[in-house]
């Protein structure tokens, strides 16, 4: 989709006004937060080959690594404090709000207050701020938005949704409330619920999925890796590239395009034993054992496999990773890492 320049009225309550849209010519202006998570710093080095080096600014609250720091603008961003935001839309003209900032399902459980505050308080500071100044967000969501009644196997856009931990709780709030001000005030929120996402940049974080990232780090440097989630245990995948590329697609698509304003996105869904097999055609004498923990109650509630049969028809989405061709890559990618 090409991006057009268009004349928008802007402002909060009271202060309305029209202003040209700052990138007629170079693109939307994009504000990214919560940059420093596995999925903003690709986000951003992709959108700045597509629209330009200064149109996207990675944002956060701490400080950026050297290679995070060289490719582009970072700012200091504060979205809890709604004035901060405010001056930073106007300060830099910004046209479209990717909001990643968030406490994910493993520790959001062992900090709630702080889950809520971050999770849910954010957004609502976040879609006020859309609303007032006419801007496109997108807020992705998870495989954890469904719980233990939802249907598994597989799991469609639209079913019951009541996740047992406050991540999944915060994100359901957030798709039902994008949606609503989508109705109520005409809105453009966007949203994905994304599966587990598998990446070589970005070391694993102890989370549910994460397991998926850690076999290829441990089988590359040691042989051996010992698993927290049951063998038989099915969850939705998909490999960071593919998760990147569906973002913007999702963030280009046209309105009219959008029958619904969440959709499942995946790729594959495999079990530990299934990538482990996969694993085993690179590295034959990989070492798996099992261990489940209090994760294992997690991935117990979460979908088996995800229906983005939505997405597909209406948006047109394409995965290119299955699990081989993934398992490859990866395989590839962390032998030249680790020198092996």
């Amino acid at each position: 989709m090409a991006w057009s320049g268009r004349l928008v009225q802007r402002g909060f309550p009271g202060i309305a006004r029209c202003i040209h849209a700052s990138s007629v010519a170079k693109g939307p202006r994009v504000l990214i937060t919560g940059v420093q998570g596995q999925l903003g710093a690709p986000l951003a080095e992709e959108l700045r080959k597509k629209y330009g080096r200064d149109n996207v600014i990675a944002t956060g609250r701490r400080f950026p690594d050297e290679e995070l720091s060289a490719s582009g603008p970072y700012k200091f961003l504060d979205v809890m404090n709604m004035d901060m935001m405010r001056q930073f839309v106007v300060d830099h003209r910004i046209d479209w709000v990717v909001h990643f900032s968030a406490l994910l399902s493993v520790i959001g459980e062992s900090n709630v207050p702080l889950a809520i505050q971050i999770n849910i308080e954010s957004v609502h500071n976040m879609l006020e701020l859309c609303k007032n100044y006419n801007l496109r967000l997108f807020l992705p969501s998870t495989i954890g938005a469904f719980g233990p009644t939802s249907p598994r196997n597989p799991t469609p856009d639209l079913c019951i949704q009541r996740p047992r931990t406050i991540y999944g709780v915060a994100k359901v709030h957030a798709e039902l409330m994008g949606e609503y001000y989508n109705h109520r005030f005409g809105l453009d929120f966007r949203s994905a619920r994304f599966p587990g996402v598998i990446s070589a940049d970005t070391m694993p974080g102890g989370g549910t999925t994460d397991y998926a990232v850690a076999i290829f780090h441990d089988a590359i440097q040691t042989g051996k890796f010992e698993c927290y989630l049951r063998p038989d245990t099915r969850l939705p995948m998909m490999y960071l590239p593919d998760c990147i590329r569906a973002t913007v697609e999702m963030l280009e698509a046209p309105d009219e395009d959008w029958k619904l304003r969440t959709y499942n996105i995946t790729a594959m869904s495999f079990t530990p034993e299934e990538i482990a097999e996969e694993l085993k055609k690179h590295i034959p004498d990989l070492e798996v054992t099992y261990k489940p923990d209090d994760r294992q109650q997690i991935a117990d509630t979460w979908p088996e496999v995800f229906d983005d049969s939505g997405a597909r028809k209406d948006l047109g989405w394409k995965h290119e990773y299955d699990l081989a061709k993934m398992v490859e890559t990866m395989v590839t990618r962390l032998r030249k890492k680790y020198g092996k």
